[in-house]
C-alpha cells in the first residue's frame, strides 16, 4: 500500500450558474476589529469569488472568518479581530453563485460519486469501530508527509505521564515525522517534568508510583525553567534529554503553547494572551497539510476551527489537508468528525496506545 495524493477538481466555470452570477460585493471595514454588516464568513472548504468577471480561490481558508479584496486584487482569509479600518470585506450569505460566492465542497471527490447532501459524511465512531485500515492509511500519509508536507501535532497531557508514549514520540520527532507542536502549559511541564525527574504530576512515569513530595515536582520545573528564562536554557542548564519538548528543541522544531487560567508558573514560552495565543497557532496551522490532535479537547476543537480542508501549495496545487483526532471519549473524537470524509479521520482510543502504534507502523520504535 502506498500514499496516493487526492487530485483536486476546480469548478467548470464555463457553467451557466458561473458565468451569470454577479461579481461579489464588498464594504469598507470602518473600524479595526469590525466587519460590516452581512459580511461572509468563511468554512473550511474551497471557496471562489467572483471579481471583475474572473473567479478567485481564496487560499489559507477557516472557519468563521471574513474575505478581504487586497489592493492587488488577491483574497486575503482574516479573522474579524484582525480587520483593519479600510479593509474590503466580501458580502454575501449564500454560497451557490447567487452573490457571487461558490462553495466547492466535492473538489477532492470523484466527480461520478458527488452526492447533492455533502452532510452524509457524518458518521458515528466509537471504542467498537475497527481502525486498522486508519493506521495503515496514516503510516503511509505520514510517510509521503515526511519529506512533502508539514506534519503538525496538537497534543494533550496524557501523552507526558506514560514512559513508552514520550519515547514513542520522541522516536517520532527524532526520525522526521513532526514539523510542528501545539499543546498547553500542562503537557510542556510534565514532559520536562518527566525528563528532570522521571515523574509526571510526581508519578514515576514508568511504575505510576507516586514520589514522596511528588506534587512539588511540576512546581519546581516551572520555577527552575522560569530562572533559566527560556526552555531550551533550562533544558541546558540541567542537561536535560528525552521526551517531546527536549527532541523538538533538539531539532528546532516550532513549538506554541497557548495558556489557559487554570496554569502553574507557567513555563516562560507559554501565550497567556488568548488572542495572540490563536495567532501564533493559526500560523503554524496555515503551513500544516496533516494535523493529529491527541487527548485534547479544547485544543483540537480549536484547531478544527482554524484548520482549513485544504492547501494551496507554492506551485499552485491544491492538496488536502488531512485530520486526525485521536481521543479516549467518543463526544471529542466525533466533535469534528463532519469536516469531511477526506479531511478528518477520528480515532477513539487512548493516546499512549496510539503513539506507540504509530510508532512501531513507522519502524522508528521496536
Amino acid at each position: 500500500m502506498s500514499f496516493e495524493m487526492p487530485k483536486y477538481h476546480h469548478p467548470d466555470f464555463r457553467d451557466e450558474k458561473f458565468v451569470n452570477a454577479p461579481d461579489v460585493t464588498w464594504q469598507y471595514a470602518v473600524m479595526d476589529g469590525v466587519a460590516p454588516d452581512g459580511f461572509h464568513s468563511t468554512s473550511m472548504y474551497p471557496e471562489y469569488f467572483k471579481i471583475d468577471g474572473e473567479w478567485k480561490l481564496a487560499g489559507e481558508s477557516r472557519m468563521d472568518s471574513c474575505v478581504v479584496i487586497r489592493s492587488d486584487g488577491n483574497l486575503a482569509v482574516i479573522e474579524p479581530r484582525n480587520l483593519k479600518k479600510g479593509d474590503k470585506v466580501i458580502l454575501g450569505r449564500t454560497e451557490k453563485c447567487e452573490e457571487g460566492i461558490y462553495l466547492h465542497w466535492f473538489g477532492f471527490e470523484d466527480e461520478e460519486t458527488i452526492l447533492e447532501d455533502h452532510f452524509v459524511f457524518r458518521q458515528g465512531r466509537s471504542r467498537e469501530t475497527a481502525y486498522a485500515r486508519d493506521y495503515d492509511k496514516l503510516f503511509e500519509l505520514l510517510k509521503y508527509e515526511k519529506d512533502h508536507g508539514f506534519i503538525l501535532w496538537v497534543m494533550g497531557p496524557a501523552l507526558a505521564f506514560d514512559a513508552d508514549a514520550r519515547n514513542a514520540m520522541q522516536s517520532l520527532i527524532e526520525n522526521g515525522y513532526a514539523h510542528g507542536l501545539m499543546a498547553g502549559n500542562a503537557l510542556a511541564t510534565h514532559d520536562l517534568e518527566g525528563a528532570y525527574l522521571h515523574t509526571a504530576l510526581g508519578q514515576d512515569i514508568y511504575t505510576q508510583k507516586s514520589q514522596p513530595n511528588g506534587h512539588y515536582n511540576h512546581l519546581d520545573v516551572c520555577n527552575k525553567a522560569r530562572r533559566s528564562g527560556s526552555i531550551p536554557q533550562f533544558i541546558k542548564d540541567y542537561d536535560l534529554k528525552g521526551g517531546v519538548i527536549c527532541s523538538c528543541v533538539k531539532k528546532g522544531i516550532p513549538i506554541v503553547l497557548a495558556g489557559s487560567i487554570r496554569d502553574d508558573g507557567p513555563l516562560p514560552e507559554v501565550i497567556n494572551d488568548v488572542c495572540d495565543a490563536a495567532s501564533a497557532m493559526r500560523e503554524l496551522t496555515r503551513k500544516a497539510t496533516t494535523v493529529i490532535c491527541m487527548a485534547t479537547m479544547l485544543h483540537t476543537i480549536a484547531t478544527g476551527n482554524m484548520t482549513p480542508s485544504f492547501r494551496v501549495m507554492d506551485d499552485g496545487e491544491v492538496r488536502p489537508v488531512y485530520l486526525y483526532t485521536v481521543d479516549a471519549d467518543e463526544f471529542v473524537v466525533n466533535k469534528l468528525l463532519d469536516r469531511g470524509s477526506l479531511s478528518a479521520t477520528t480515532v477513539v482510543t487512548n493516546v499512549q496506545d496510539f503513539i506507540t502504534l504509530v510508532a512501531k507502523g513507522l519502524g522508528t520504535i521496536r
